[in-house]
């Protein structure tokens, strides 16, 4: 191969690598596969073990064909095997059962129109495996995050999204509900998970998932980038409402205050990007009472029995608060009972008898797929509470969480209940959530 022709090679191996995003050694390698197999075709035998180097540096080709050394009456397979006799006439360190490498490279090689045909098929193959493998690698370690991407098509519910060298999918269960994509809309997406595939890799990407909320946080909130406050749980349904809790793992930080932002600015950037998503943001606190009672948030809770065994606690509120407390179709009580692990019931203040509200479980929360209706059939259920096994904790009416905390928690309960239709069973109005704040004040 001449100079020219060498370096005009070596520039096609260069932007091989840089379009398909692979190693140099794989390209290479591909090389090799290709001038066996065209070797093979046109001067091999079936069943023959051959091999070829290509350097690159001058575009120079050898061919090599592999044999196995065996004792002088083992020989089973002609083409594959070869007497240590003669082996060691070419190669006096032969030994039996290893290899022997005899050097075939044709002197004058003119590979017909099969042989370069099939050298083109192992080549096309070869660069598709490793381009498919590269993608794999590169959005494997991408489980997890949130990457931008654009939408490609939409096909019925499910959306295609373009994320650059491969296109993730976004089906009709991760997405939000109430939210329309448009072909060349630029969305920011979560990895949910990362499959092997047939033809190229299968990524699954999602809008809904609470990993996306909580990434959004760790890229809005410095404190949570840098490990000084730390999100302890999150519970979502996602296009409604979520609540996130937080600790601050160094003394002298408001983990709430800091995921708010001033003016509250760090909490409406992620419920622009969430499409108006309503996110209460609560103190994580070691005593499960005091955590369940800021978990109700923005309801005033006035006691909590816990029931240790049975993982269940009964949360008493004043007759004024039950709505809040419970939320609409259950929603507040559901996503608290989400967030802390723990069965929760909501009785009136004075009395011990539950209030009759929705089942607290995942079956009641809306779901996320379109065209579904958001309301599920309600499951009512009683529970008596037990004060011989209760252990009552009595929250105090001044604020749980001191250095303005539960103050700032209480401004995110009223921004996020601008509408009337938040307040359970819509008798609530925003005045009376205002009311309520002045209260606490």
């Amino acid at each position: 191969m001449s100079d020219e022709q060498t370096v005009s090679f070596g520039s096609a191996i260069d932007q091989l690598v840089s379009e398909k995003g692979i190693s140099r050694e794989k390209v290479l390698e591909t090389i090799e596969a290709a001038l066996a197999a065209a070797y093979r075709k046109d001067y091999g035998e079936k069943g023959q073990d051959i091999r070829a180097e290509f350097n690159e540096v001058d575009g120079s080709a050898h061919v090599y064909k592999v044999m196995t050394v065996v004792e002088e009456d083992g020989v089973e397979n002609p083409v594959a095997q070869i007497t240590l006799t003669e082996a060691t006439k070419q190669d006096k360190e032969a030994e039996v059962g290893k290899e022997y490498v005899e050097d075939v490279t044709p002197e004058d090689p003119h590979y017909g129109r099969v042989a370069a045909q099939t050298a083109k098929q192992v080549i096309i193959q070869r660069i598709r495996e490793a381009e498919r493998e590269a993608t794999f690698e590169e959005f494997k370690d991408k489980e997890g995050e949130i990457i931008s991407g654009i939408v490609q098509r939409v096909e019925g519910d499910t959306v295609y999204v373009d994320i650059g060298r491969t296109t993730g999918v976004l089906p009709s269960s991760e997405q939000v509900r109430g939210e329309r994509y448009r072909p060349n809309q630029r969305i920011r997406v979560f990895v949910v998970r990362v499959d092997v595939a047939s033809r190229e890799p299968e990524i699954v990407l999602s809008r809904s998932h609470p990993g996306m909320l909580r990434r959004l946080f760790e890229l809005e909130v410095p404190e949570i980038f840098a490990g000084s406050v730390d999100i302890k749980a999150i519970a979502r349904e996602a296009s409604e409402r979520s609540k996130v809790a937080v600790w601050a793992k160094e003394e002298g930080i408001d983990p709430v205050g800091a995921c708010i932002g001033q003016r509250g600015t760090r909490i409406q950037t992620i419920i622009a990007e969430l499409s108006g998503e309503k996110i209460d943001i609560i103190q994580w606190d070691e005593d499960a009472a005091r955590y369940i009672a800021n978990a109700l948030s923005p309801a005033r809770v006035v006691a909590v029995d816990v029931y240790e065994k049975e993982k269940r606690a009964v949360a008493h509120v004043e007759e004024h608060q039950l709505s809040l407390a419970i939320g609409k179709r259950g929603q507040n009580v559901r996503l608290a009972a989400k967030l802390t692990g723990w069965r929760i019931d909501i009785v009136k203040a004075g009395e011990e008898e539950p209030v009759e509200l929705e089942a607290i479980t995942e079956n009641d929360a809306p779901s996320n797929n379109k065209g579904e209706d958001a309301e599920n059939k309600e499951d009512k259920e009683e529970v008596v509470a037990d004060d011989n096994n209760a252990e009552k904790v009595v929250v105090d009416k001044e604020p749980a969480v001191s250095d303005g905390t539960e103050t700032a928690a209480t401004d995110t309960a009223e921004i996020s209940t601008e509408n009337e239709e938040d307040i359970a069973g819509g008798t609530g109005t925003k005045e009376s959530v205002s009311e309520e704040k002045n209260n606490q004040e």
